[in-house]
């Protein structure tokens, strides 16, 4: 024990449990394990130079947290402000997609990310079960991943939408889902998703399923359709959001799951669906953007994260809008619905559906979420301990998210102080996976 046993020295440690900051706690991590093996605080003071050796880490003078969880990523997109979704799915090849993955794991990890919830490989079938594995079996770095395979929709309800689509004319188009209809339907393509490899199963309780109602232009030189019903991006426009299954069929995805003890995400904005999967027993709601009580009350009721994705909506609303004005009114409404989610109770999870957004920058998250009104505390839960929740908890077969005995060795370093400077979270001086250090500013800078 001695040979892989490692202290780390703090002096402002947040604890994701007690939701607060410790001061002057050492850590001692088991690397032949990954795992804590005792946290304490000092009763004597240390040298006020570096301590740090071979077994020691000394990393007082910086905000140390938990690794962070960005609980709603997509490691296989990169920006749709360098290229369109459409685009990625059908023209990237598969080998340019993973080696953009590989940066983008890489990027991650380097800005304290140590844990991401991958919600579907956007055409990629079932290669994230693999990349997870490369992470798994230390042949690149990046954080830990729970991964969902495909994502489940009914038929028609989640695919690329294009309007040269008849018969043997054009190009064949990439699957983006597992289409499923009826109960027994539901429970095959939850029990496909789980023998392909799947930590977590995800499906979509709504999607804009009638798109090419109002087809939006799609390529330089297409006519907008005219007179369409509302310029609203989100919140009930000229594309609105439908449930894309029954009742009866999200109660079966979540019986299926659990049988498999399985977390179950569901894909939903609008209240109805909200109500539905949060009924169903869901683990938690992407998005739910849409302002709705009943929604929320739902969510309450039934003791389902929340994982709002502000990031992505942000990007959406302020790429896709015609009026800058309205997509910054849905904004604030959606801003506001998401404190009114924390003002009720309801457990929220970080994620900011990263992929739409760089990697790398997944912090955005936190800094919407603090934008919100949400006190940086309950952020950094969120983003933390939360997020274990939010991959399924104990369900996961590694207690990470938190720095005590037993759990993960995810250890961040922040330079400066978190409470007075939120731009901390994106100074990471030190890196910490499983016991294992990525990065160290104050090694590398003195080495």
């Amino acid at each position: 024990m001695a040979e892989t046993q490692l202290t780390i020295h703090t002096s402002t440690l947040f604890d994701s449990r007690k939701k607060r900051f410790a001061s002057n706690i050492s850590i001692e991590v088991d690397t032949s394990t990954g795992l804590i093996t005792r946290t304490y605080e000092r009763s004597q003071s240390l040298s006020r130079q570096n301590v740090s050796d071979s077994k020691t880490i000394d990393l007082r003078g910086l905000t140390v947290v938990p690794g962070l969880v960005d609980a709603h990523t997509h490691i296989f997109l990169h920006g749709y402000s360098e290229t369109p979704s459409m685009n990625q799915m059908r023209d990237e090849s598969l080998v340019e997609r993973v080696v953009r993955a590989t940066n983008h794991a890489r990027a991650a990890l380097m800005a304290g990310f140590t844990t991401y919830r991958d919600l579907g490989t956007e055409g990629l079938r079932d290669a994230d079960v693999h990349f997870r594995n490369t992470i798994n079996r230390g042949i690149i770095p990046g954080p830990r991943m729970f991964v969902t395979t495909e994502c489940i929709a009914s038929s028609g309800g989640y695919e690329i939408r294009h309007e040269n689509s008849l018969p043997g004319v054009g190009n064949s188009i990439v699957r983006i889902s597992d289409p499923a209809d009826g109960v027994y339907g539901v429970r095959a393509a939850v029990r496909r998703r789980i023998g392909a490899g799947a930590d977590i199963i995800k499906f979509y309780a709504d999607y804009e399923k009638r798109r090419l109602r109002f087809p939006a232009q799609a390529w330089p030189g297409a006519r907008r359709v005219q007179y369409t019903p509302s310029e609203e991006v989100f919140l009930g426009g000229e594309n609105p959001v439908f449930p894309l299954f029954t009742q009866e069929e999200m109660d079966a995805m979540v019986a299926e799951a659990r049988v498999s003890r399985a977390p179950i995400a569901a894909h939903a904005e609008s209240p109805e669906a909200v109500i539905m999967a949060a009924k169903a027993g869901v683990t938690t709601i992407e998005h739910g953007g849409i302002p709705s009580d009943k929604a929320l009350d739902a969510m309450k009721e039934n003791k389902t994260i929340f994982v709002p994705t502000l990031s992505v909506y942000d990007e959406e609303l302020r790429r896709a809008s015609n009026s800058s004005e309205s997509g910054a009114r849905e904004f604030r409404g959606i801003l506001a619905h998401t404190k009114a989610a924390y003002d009720k109770g309801i457990k929220l999870a970080c994620g900011g559906d990263t992929g739409a957004f760089p990697h790398g920058e997944n912090v955005r998250e936190l800094d919407f979420m603090v934008d919100a009104g949400i006190p940086l505390l309950d952020v950094l839960q969120a983003a933390t301990l939360h997020g274990w929740e939010a991959c399924g908890g104990d369900l996961c077969g590694r207690r990470f998210g938190s720095v005590e005995k037993g759990y993960a060795a995810d250890i961040v370093a922040l330079d400066g102080d978190l409470l007075q400077d939120l731009g901390a979270l994106r100074r990471v001086n030190f890196v910490m996976k499983d016991g294992q250090v990525y990065k160290n500013t104050r090694q590398e800078s003195s080495s």
